[in-house]
Protein backbone atom coordinates (compact mmCIF):
# COMPACT_ATOMS: atom_id res chain seq x y z
CA UNK A 1 0.00 0.00 0.00
CA UNK A 2 1.38 3.37 -1.01
CA UNK A 3 1.84 5.81 1.83
CA UNK A 4 0.17 9.16 1.22
CA UNK A 5 2.40 12.17 1.85
CA UNK A 6 0.84 15.30 3.45
CA UNK A 7 0.57 18.19 1.03
CA UNK A 8 0.57 21.89 1.73
CA UNK A 9 -1.76 22.54 -1.23
CA UNK A 10 -5.57 22.45 -1.12
CA UNK A 11 -5.87 19.72 -3.77
CA UNK A 12 -9.25 18.35 -4.97
CA UNK A 13 -10.73 15.46 -3.02
CA UNK A 14 -13.57 13.06 -3.70
CA UNK A 15 -17.27 12.78 -2.87
CA UNK A 16 -17.70 9.06 -3.41
CA UNK A 17 -21.38 8.82 -2.47
CA UNK A 18 -24.34 11.19 -2.14
CA UNK A 19 -27.82 9.66 -2.02
CA UNK A 20 -31.20 10.90 -0.82
CA UNK A 21 -34.07 8.59 0.09
CA UNK A 22 -37.70 9.60 -0.33
CA UNK A 23 -40.05 9.54 2.66
CA UNK A 24 -42.73 8.14 0.34
CA UNK A 25 -42.10 4.78 -1.24
CA UNK A 26 -38.39 4.60 -0.40
CA UNK A 27 -37.14 5.87 -3.79
CA UNK A 28 -33.45 6.80 -3.86
CA UNK A 29 -31.84 9.51 -5.98
CA UNK A 30 -28.07 9.60 -6.61
CA UNK A 31 -26.71 13.16 -6.48
CA UNK A 32 -22.99 12.67 -7.07
CA UNK A 33 -22.97 13.48 -10.80
CA UNK A 34 -24.20 17.02 -10.30
CA UNK A 35 -21.98 17.77 -7.30
CA UNK A 36 -20.97 21.45 -7.04
CA UNK A 37 -19.62 21.91 -3.49
CA UNK A 38 -19.91 20.72 0.09
CA UNK A 39 -19.52 22.47 3.42
CA UNK A 40 -19.26 20.28 6.51
CA UNK A 41 -19.37 21.87 10.01
CA UNK A 42 -18.46 20.87 13.57
CA UNK A 43 -18.39 23.12 16.65
CA UNK A 44 -18.06 22.62 20.40
CA UNK A 45 -20.86 25.21 20.71
CA UNK A 46 -23.25 23.31 18.43
CA UNK A 47 -25.54 20.44 19.39
CA UNK A 48 -25.34 18.83 15.96
CA UNK A 49 -23.00 18.40 13.04
CA UNK A 50 -24.25 20.16 9.92
CA UNK A 51 -23.53 20.15 6.22
CA UNK A 52 -24.58 22.06 3.10
CA UNK A 53 -24.59 19.96 -0.08
CA UNK A 54 -24.95 21.82 -3.39
CA UNK A 55 -25.75 19.99 -6.59
CA UNK A 56 -26.96 20.80 -10.11
CA UNK A 57 -29.92 18.79 -11.44
CA UNK A 58 -30.34 18.57 -15.21
CA UNK A 59 -33.90 17.28 -14.81
CA UNK A 60 -33.46 13.55 -15.39
CA UNK A 61 -32.22 12.41 -12.01
CA UNK A 62 -35.14 10.09 -11.25
CA UNK A 63 -37.99 8.94 -13.52
CA UNK A 64 -37.12 11.64 -16.04
CA UNK A 65 -37.60 14.36 -13.44
CA UNK A 66 -35.44 16.35 -11.07
CA UNK A 67 -34.91 14.95 -7.58
CA UNK A 68 -37.08 17.74 -6.18
CA UNK A 69 -40.06 16.58 -8.25
CA UNK A 70 -39.31 12.89 -8.71
CA UNK A 71 -38.98 11.91 -5.05
CA UNK A 72 -40.26 14.55 -4.09
CA UNK A 73 -37.98 16.35 -1.58
CA UNK A 74 -40.12 17.79 1.25
CA UNK A 75 -37.72 17.70 4.24
CA UNK A 76 -36.60 15.05 6.80
CA UNK A 77 -35.32 12.73 4.06
CA UNK A 78 -32.41 10.40 4.89
CA UNK A 79 -29.21 11.59 3.21
CA UNK A 80 -26.15 9.35 2.83
CA UNK A 81 -22.79 10.85 1.98
CA UNK A 82 -19.15 9.74 1.85
CA UNK A 83 -16.13 11.90 1.09
CA UNK A 84 -12.39 11.34 1.34
CA UNK A 85 -9.38 13.66 1.62
CA UNK A 86 -5.97 13.25 -0.04
CA UNK A 87 -4.52 11.58 3.06
CA UNK A 88 -6.96 8.67 2.92
CA UNK A 89 -9.19 9.95 5.74
CA UNK A 90 -12.83 9.16 4.94
CA UNK A 91 -16.00 10.60 6.45
CA UNK A 92 -19.04 8.40 6.03
CA UNK A 93 -22.60 9.24 7.08
CA UNK A 94 -25.31 6.65 6.55
CA UNK A 95 -28.35 5.39 8.47
CA UNK A 96 -28.53 5.26 11.50
CA UNK A 97 -25.68 7.77 11.59
CA UNK A 98 -26.60 9.62 8.42
CA UNK A 99 -27.81 13.14 7.80
CA UNK A 100 -31.40 14.39 7.64
CA UNK A 101 -32.56 17.07 5.18
CA UNK A 102 -33.59 20.03 7.34
CA UNK A 103 -33.98 22.76 4.73
CA UNK A 104 -33.85 23.12 0.94
CA UNK A 105 -32.70 26.29 -0.81
CA UNK A 106 -32.87 26.69 -4.61
CA UNK A 107 -30.15 28.99 -5.96
CA UNK A 108 -29.26 30.56 -9.30
CA UNK A 109 -25.76 29.52 -10.30
CA UNK A 110 -26.14 30.63 -13.93
CA UNK A 111 -25.68 27.07 -15.22
CA UNK A 112 -29.03 26.57 -16.92
CA UNK A 113 -29.68 23.73 -14.51
CA UNK A 114 -31.65 23.56 -11.30
CA UNK A 115 -29.11 24.19 -8.54
CA UNK A 116 -30.18 23.08 -5.06
CA UNK A 117 -28.58 23.45 -1.63
CA UNK A 118 -29.58 20.74 0.83
CA UNK A 119 -29.05 21.85 4.43
CA UNK A 120 -28.30 18.72 6.44
CA UNK A 121 -28.41 18.00 10.19
CA UNK A 122 -28.06 14.94 12.38
CA UNK A 123 -31.10 12.84 13.31
CA UNK A 124 -30.92 13.91 16.97
CA UNK A 125 -31.26 17.57 15.95
CA UNK A 126 -34.72 16.80 14.58
CA UNK A 127 -35.71 14.44 17.38
CA UNK A 128 -34.80 17.07 19.98
CA UNK A 129 -37.84 19.13 18.94
CA UNK A 130 -40.30 16.24 19.08
CA UNK A 131 -42.70 16.38 22.00
CA UNK A 132 -42.07 12.74 22.90
CA UNK A 133 -38.38 13.47 23.52
CA UNK A 134 -38.97 16.19 26.10
CA UNK A 135 -37.73 15.33 29.58
CA UNK A 136 -40.49 15.20 32.18
CA UNK A 137 -38.98 12.94 34.84
CA UNK A 138 -36.85 13.45 37.95
CA UNK A 139 -33.19 12.49 37.69
CA UNK A 140 -30.95 11.72 40.67
CA UNK A 141 -27.25 10.98 40.77
CA UNK A 142 -24.14 11.92 38.83
CA UNK A 143 -24.37 14.49 36.04
CA UNK A 144 -22.44 12.21 33.68
CA UNK A 145 -25.03 9.46 34.31
CA UNK A 146 -27.81 11.92 33.46
CA UNK A 147 -26.10 12.70 30.15
CA UNK A 148 -25.98 9.02 29.20
CA UNK A 149 -29.62 8.47 30.21
CA UNK A 150 -30.83 11.44 28.15
CA UNK A 151 -29.06 10.16 25.04
CA UNK A 152 -30.29 6.60 25.43
CA UNK A 153 -33.85 7.13 26.72
CA UNK A 154 -34.92 10.42 25.14
CA UNK A 155 -32.77 11.07 22.06
CA UNK A 156 -32.55 7.31 21.44
CA UNK A 157 -29.25 7.63 19.63
CA UNK A 158 -27.13 4.71 18.46
CA UNK A 159 -24.06 6.90 18.03
CA UNK A 160 -20.88 6.63 20.07
CA UNK A 161 -20.97 8.55 23.36
CA UNK A 162 -17.71 10.03 24.70
CA UNK A 163 -18.73 11.10 28.20
CA UNK A 164 -16.14 12.26 30.73
CA UNK A 165 -17.14 11.21 34.22
CA UNK A 166 -18.22 13.94 36.64
CA UNK A 167 -17.34 14.02 40.31
CA UNK A 168 -20.56 15.64 41.41
CA UNK A 169 -24.21 14.68 41.68
CA UNK A 170 -27.05 16.93 40.65
CA UNK A 171 -30.72 16.18 41.15
CA UNK A 172 -33.40 17.91 39.11
CA UNK A 173 -36.82 17.63 37.50
CA UNK A 174 -36.97 17.86 33.69
CA UNK A 175 -40.11 20.07 33.59
CA UNK A 176 -40.80 18.97 29.98
CA UNK A 177 -37.69 20.70 28.63
CA UNK A 178 -35.90 19.66 25.43
CA UNK A 179 -32.94 17.25 25.71
CA UNK A 180 -30.40 19.63 24.17
CA UNK A 181 -31.48 22.36 26.61
CA UNK A 182 -30.95 20.04 29.60
CA UNK A 183 -27.61 18.79 28.26
CA UNK A 184 -26.24 22.32 27.86
CA UNK A 185 -27.71 23.40 31.19
CA UNK A 186 -26.04 20.51 33.06
CA UNK A 187 -22.73 21.35 31.36
CA UNK A 188 -22.43 24.45 33.55
CA UNK A 189 -22.59 22.43 36.78
CA UNK A 190 -20.31 19.54 35.90
CA UNK A 191 -17.04 19.14 37.84
CA UNK A 192 -14.59 16.50 36.53
CA UNK A 193 -12.81 14.02 38.76
CA UNK A 194 -9.63 15.56 40.13
CA UNK A 195 -10.29 16.63 43.68
CA UNK A 196 -9.76 20.20 44.77
CA UNK A 197 -7.91 21.20 41.60
CA UNK A 198 -10.85 20.36 39.35
CA UNK A 199 -12.78 23.29 37.89
CA UNK A 200 -16.40 23.40 36.77
CA UNK A 201 -17.44 23.66 33.14
CA UNK A 202 -18.15 21.13 30.37
CA UNK A 203 -18.93 21.30 26.67
CA UNK A 204 -21.47 19.17 24.88
CA UNK A 205 -21.16 18.76 21.10
CA UNK A 206 -21.22 16.35 18.15
CA UNK A 207 -18.57 15.31 15.64
CA UNK A 208 -18.49 12.66 12.92
CA UNK A 209 -17.29 10.23 15.63
CA UNK A 210 -20.37 10.74 17.82
CA UNK A 211 -21.39 12.88 20.80
CA UNK A 212 -19.01 14.31 23.38
CA UNK A 213 -19.43 15.57 26.94
CA UNK A 214 -16.01 16.79 28.02
CA UNK A 215 -14.69 19.16 30.67
CA UNK A 216 -12.64 22.24 29.84
CA UNK A 217 -9.94 20.78 32.09
CA UNK A 218 -10.01 17.59 30.01
CA UNK A 219 -9.72 19.47 26.72
CA UNK A 220 -6.51 21.18 27.85
CA UNK A 221 -5.04 17.93 29.21
CA UNK A 222 -5.02 16.43 25.70
CA UNK A 223 -1.84 15.86 23.77
CA UNK A 224 -1.81 17.69 20.43
CA UNK A 225 -3.25 15.53 17.66
CA UNK A 226 -1.21 17.28 14.97
CA UNK A 227 1.28 20.13 14.60
CA UNK A 228 1.05 22.94 12.08
CA UNK A 229 3.35 25.79 11.10
CA UNK A 230 2.75 29.08 9.32
CA UNK A 231 5.34 31.12 7.46
CA UNK A 232 4.01 33.92 5.31
CA UNK A 233 7.18 34.01 3.21
CA UNK A 234 6.92 30.36 2.13
CA UNK A 235 5.17 29.06 -0.97
CA UNK A 236 2.04 27.00 -0.29
CA UNK A 237 3.48 24.10 -2.27
CA UNK A 238 6.82 24.07 -0.47
CA UNK A 239 8.01 21.18 1.67
CA UNK A 240 6.49 20.85 5.15
CA UNK A 241 9.22 21.52 7.77
CA UNK A 242 10.47 18.64 9.88
CA UNK A 243 8.53 18.14 13.10
CA UNK A 244 5.20 19.28 11.64
CA UNK A 245 2.22 17.50 10.09
CA UNK A 246 1.18 20.31 7.78
CA UNK A 247 1.47 23.93 6.75
CA UNK A 248 -1.04 26.68 7.45
CA UNK A 249 -2.20 28.25 4.20
CA UNK A 250 -3.95 31.23 5.81
CA UNK A 251 -3.54 32.56 9.30
CA UNK A 252 -5.54 35.31 11.03
CA UNK A 253 -4.93 36.35 14.62
CA UNK A 254 -7.80 37.92 16.51
CA UNK A 255 -5.86 40.70 18.24
CA UNK A 256 -8.97 42.51 19.39
CA UNK A 257 -8.89 43.25 23.11
CA UNK A 258 -12.08 44.48 24.75
CA UNK A 259 -11.71 44.53 28.51
CA UNK A 260 -15.15 46.03 29.08
CA UNK A 261 -16.73 43.21 27.09
CA UNK A 262 -14.89 40.64 29.21
CA UNK A 263 -15.87 42.15 32.53
CA UNK A 264 -19.49 42.42 31.34
CA UNK A 265 -19.48 38.66 30.70
CA UNK A 266 -18.01 37.96 34.15
CA UNK A 267 -14.67 36.55 33.00
CA UNK A 268 -12.84 37.84 36.11
CA UNK A 269 -15.50 38.05 38.79
CA UNK A 270 -19.12 36.96 39.18
CA UNK A 271 -21.87 37.34 41.74
CA UNK A 272 -24.64 34.81 42.04
CA UNK A 273 -27.87 35.68 43.83
CA UNK A 274 -29.54 32.50 45.11
CA UNK A 275 -33.20 32.74 46.08
CA UNK A 276 -34.97 30.14 48.21
CA UNK A 277 -38.70 30.28 47.36
CA UNK A 278 -39.63 28.24 50.44
CA UNK A 279 -38.38 30.65 53.10
CA UNK A 280 -38.12 33.76 50.83
CA UNK A 281 -34.46 34.36 51.81
CA UNK A 282 -31.66 35.01 49.36
CA UNK A 283 -27.88 34.53 49.46
CA UNK A 284 -25.23 36.51 47.57
CA UNK A 285 -22.26 34.39 46.47
CA UNK A 286 -19.29 36.30 44.96
CA UNK A 287 -16.29 34.59 43.37
CA UNK A 288 -13.21 35.99 41.61
CA UNK A 289 -10.65 34.55 39.22
CA UNK A 290 -7.94 34.82 41.88
CA UNK A 291 -9.59 32.06 43.91
CA UNK A 292 -8.75 29.43 41.29
CA UNK A 293 -5.74 31.01 39.59
CA UNK A 294 -2.81 28.59 39.46
CA UNK A 295 -5.07 25.53 39.76
CA UNK A 296 -6.66 25.62 36.31
CA UNK A 297 -5.62 23.33 33.44
CA UNK A 298 -4.67 25.92 30.82
CA UNK A 299 -3.47 25.77 27.24
CA UNK A 300 -0.95 28.57 27.59
CA UNK A 301 1.52 29.74 30.17
CA UNK A 302 -0.52 32.31 32.09
CA UNK A 303 -3.90 34.01 32.30
CA UNK A 304 -4.02 37.72 31.35
CA UNK A 305 -3.01 40.14 34.09
CA UNK A 306 -4.65 43.55 34.32
CA UNK A 307 -3.91 46.85 36.04
CA UNK A 308 -4.30 46.36 39.79
CA UNK A 309 -5.54 49.95 40.31
CA UNK A 310 -8.96 48.82 39.03
CA UNK A 311 -9.22 45.95 41.49
CA UNK A 312 -11.62 46.51 44.38
CA UNK A 313 -10.03 45.44 47.69
CA UNK A 314 -13.37 44.04 48.81
CA UNK A 315 -14.01 40.52 47.53
CA UNK A 316 -17.76 41.01 47.94
CA UNK A 317 -17.73 43.98 45.57
CA UNK A 318 -15.16 42.73 43.08
CA UNK A 319 -17.67 41.22 40.63
CA UNK A 320 -18.69 42.31 37.14
CA UNK A 321 -21.65 40.06 36.34
CA UNK A 322 -24.68 39.06 38.36
CA UNK A 323 -26.73 35.93 37.71
CA UNK A 324 -29.72 34.48 39.56
CA UNK A 325 -30.95 31.01 40.41
CA UNK A 326 -33.66 29.28 42.43
CA UNK A 327 -32.44 26.56 44.74
CA UNK A 328 -33.71 23.99 47.21
CA UNK A 329 -31.38 24.40 50.14
CA UNK A 330 -32.58 21.15 51.65
CA UNK A 331 -30.58 19.10 49.12
CA UNK A 332 -27.39 21.12 48.78
CA UNK A 333 -24.28 20.71 50.95
CA UNK A 334 -22.11 23.75 51.65
CA UNK A 335 -18.44 24.41 51.09
CA UNK A 336 -15.93 25.00 48.32
CA UNK A 337 -15.12 22.48 45.58
CA UNK A 338 -12.79 20.37 47.78
CA UNK A 339 -15.30 20.27 50.64
CA UNK A 340 -18.05 19.33 48.24
CA UNK A 341 -16.00 16.51 46.75
CA UNK A 342 -15.60 15.17 50.29
CA UNK A 343 -19.37 15.39 50.71
CA UNK A 344 -20.13 13.73 47.39
CA UNK A 345 -22.27 11.07 49.08
CA UNK A 346 -24.87 13.77 49.63
CA UNK A 347 -27.38 14.52 46.83
CA UNK A 348 -25.95 17.70 45.27
CA UNK A 349 -22.92 19.93 45.04
CA UNK A 350 -23.30 23.51 46.17
CA UNK A 351 -24.46 24.72 42.81
CA UNK A 352 -23.88 28.35 43.71
CA UNK A 353 -20.09 28.25 43.68
CA UNK A 354 -19.91 25.72 40.87
CA UNK A 355 -22.03 27.91 38.58
CA UNK A 356 -19.94 30.98 39.40
CA UNK A 357 -16.77 29.16 38.50
CA UNK A 358 -18.28 27.74 35.31
CA UNK A 359 -19.31 31.19 34.03
CA UNK A 360 -15.78 32.54 34.43
CA UNK A 361 -14.23 29.41 32.91
CA UNK A 362 -16.35 29.61 29.77
CA UNK A 363 -15.49 33.24 29.22
CA UNK A 364 -11.77 32.70 29.87
CA UNK A 365 -11.79 29.85 27.35
CA UNK A 366 -11.78 32.28 24.41
CA UNK A 367 -8.99 34.56 25.68
CA UNK A 368 -6.77 33.84 22.65
CA UNK A 369 -8.34 33.12 19.23
CA UNK A 370 -6.88 32.34 15.81
CA UNK A 371 -8.36 31.28 12.49
CA UNK A 372 -6.28 28.98 10.32
CA UNK A 373 -6.78 27.26 6.96
CA UNK A 374 -4.96 24.08 5.95
CA UNK A 375 -5.16 21.57 3.11
CA UNK A 376 -8.19 19.32 3.64
CA UNK A 377 -7.66 17.00 6.62
CA UNK A 378 -10.70 14.98 7.71
CA UNK A 379 -8.88 13.41 10.67
CA UNK A 380 -9.37 16.61 12.69
CA UNK A 381 -12.46 17.29 14.78
CA UNK A 382 -13.94 20.01 16.95
CA UNK A 383 -12.56 19.57 20.47
CA UNK A 384 -9.20 18.20 19.30
CA UNK A 385 -5.99 19.78 20.58
CA UNK A 386 -3.44 20.89 17.98
CA UNK A 387 -0.08 22.61 18.18
CA UNK A 388 0.48 25.75 16.12
CA UNK A 389 3.67 27.71 15.47
CA UNK A 390 3.69 31.14 13.89
CA UNK A 391 6.67 33.33 13.02
CA UNK A 392 7.91 36.02 15.33
CA UNK A 393 7.36 39.59 14.13
CA UNK A 394 10.94 40.45 13.26
CA UNK A 395 13.09 41.07 10.22
CA UNK A 396 14.13 37.44 9.85
CA UNK A 397 11.01 35.30 10.39
CA UNK A 398 12.90 32.08 9.79
CA UNK A 399 14.94 32.22 12.94
CA UNK A 400 12.32 32.02 15.64
CA UNK A 401 8.69 31.34 16.45
CA UNK A 402 6.26 33.57 18.27
CA UNK A 403 6.33 32.37 21.88
CA UNK A 404 3.25 34.42 22.78
CA UNK A 405 0.78 33.13 20.16
CA UNK A 406 2.30 29.72 19.44
CA UNK A 407 1.59 26.51 21.33
CA UNK A 408 -1.38 24.35 22.24
CA UNK A 409 -4.88 25.25 21.01
CA UNK A 410 -8.32 23.64 21.00
CA UNK A 411 -10.32 23.45 17.77
CA UNK A 412 -13.57 25.22 18.67
CA UNK A 413 -15.07 25.32 15.15
CA UNK A 414 -14.20 23.43 11.99
CA UNK A 415 -15.36 23.51 8.39
CA UNK A 416 -14.33 21.15 5.59
CA UNK A 417 -14.83 22.70 2.17
CA UNK A 418 -14.98 20.26 -0.74
CA UNK A 419 -15.24 21.07 -4.45
CA UNK A 420 -14.07 19.46 -7.71
CA UNK A 421 -11.19 21.98 -7.79
CA UNK A 422 -9.91 22.20 -4.21
CA UNK A 423 -10.37 21.00 -0.65
CA UNK A 424 -9.39 22.78 2.52
CA UNK A 425 -10.13 22.74 6.24
CA UNK A 426 -10.76 26.01 8.07
CA UNK A 427 -10.62 26.10 11.87
CA UNK A 428 -11.18 28.53 14.69
CA UNK A 429 -8.70 27.62 17.42
CA UNK A 430 -8.83 28.98 20.97
CA UNK A 431 -7.25 28.78 24.39
CA UNK A 432 -7.75 30.40 27.77
CA UNK A 433 -4.30 31.88 28.31
CA UNK A 434 -1.27 33.45 26.67
CA UNK A 435 2.30 32.35 26.12
CA UNK A 436 3.62 29.01 24.93
CA UNK A 437 4.21 26.34 27.54
CA UNK A 438 7.56 24.60 27.49
CA UNK A 439 7.54 21.15 25.90
CA UNK A 440 9.68 18.15 26.65
CA UNK A 441 10.26 17.44 22.96
CA UNK A 442 11.81 20.18 20.84
CA UNK A 443 10.21 21.31 17.61
CA UNK A 444 11.95 22.69 14.57
CA UNK A 445 11.40 26.38 13.85
CA UNK A 446 9.49 27.37 10.71
CA UNK A 447 11.57 27.46 7.55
Amino acid sequence: MTKKIPSSAALPSTVTKAEIKSNKGGKTAILTNGFVQLYYYESILQDSIKADYMYADAGNTIDGKSAMEGLPIVGTEDFTIEFEDNLGNKLKFEDPNGFIVNKVTPTDAGTGKEVIVLHLVSEEYIRNDEGGSHINVRMDGKISDHIKQIFEDFLKTEKELDIEDTENNYNFVGNNRKPFYILNWLSKFGVPSGGEDASAGYFFWETSKGYHFKSIDGLFKQKPKKRFVYNASSNANSVIPAGYDGKILEYVTDNRINYQEKIAMGAYGTKLVVFNPFDCFYEVVPQTAEETEGKLKTGGEALPEFNKKFKNPSKEENFTRTTFMLVDTGTLPSGDTKEQVDKNEEPNFEAQKVLNQGIRRYNQFYASQQTITIAGDYSLHAGDAIYVDTPSIQADKKDDVNKETGGLYIISDLCHYVSPKKTYTKMNIVRDSFGRKAEKASVSAPV
